[in-house]
């Protein structure tokens, strides 16, 4: 993976993206993370939703077919920043166990709400039932949250991925 960081690193996308690091790696960032402020949110409401806590007065899919959209487009918004920020920085990226932590995680939150938006469209009723009386639903609501949670948490610790001690392939600083 090492000498794959490294030919992208030399291709003229990324090379662009670090001759111009004053600005273009923060302003992917800050993208990035608006992506992930709105997934965030979405998911918080509709897990509020799932356990009752909020928008009771609408069914489950009336509430994911509001917050839905948002997070299938932050979710796309997420891709593409995060794809500029490993072209810019294939090397501190590509090369980090806490990249490669997050990408699991965001595989697995993302197929989730995927399954779960698709299932419901197909089976409202039962999901709305299961949401109301179901305590597996109201547990895949918190773990999905604390999945996206600890996206965060990982794409941080991307910076210090030597805190993963010997698991972790980044050159240590």
């Amino acid at each position: 993976m090492h000498q794959f960081a490294l030919w992208l690193a030399s291709t003229p996308p990324s090379v662009f993206i670090q001759e111009h690091n004053a600005w273009a790696i923060p302003a992917i960032q800050s993208v990035h993370i608006v992506g992930i402020g709105l997934v965030m949110g979405s998911v918080l409401m509709i897990d509020l939703r799932i356990l009752g806590l909020a928008w009771t007065d609408q069914t489950l899919g009336q509430t994911t077919r509001r917050f839905g959209p948002w997070l299938t487009g932050s979710l796309w918004l997420l891709l593409v920043t995060g794809l500029l920020m490993v072209v810019g920085e294939p090397v501190r990226e590509l090369v980090s166990f806490s990249f490669w932590l997050k990408m699991a995680l965001v595989a697995v939150g993302t197929v989730v709400a995927v399954a779960f938006q698709r299932a419901l469209r197909r089976e409202e009723r039962r999901f709305e039932d299961a949401a109301a009386h179901g305590g597996s639903t109201k547990m895949l609501a918190v773990v999905t949250f604390l999945v996206w949670i600890a996206v965060i948490f990982l794409g941080r610790l991307i910076a210090y991925d030597h805190v993963w001690g010997s698991w972790s392939p980044a050159p240590r600083h």
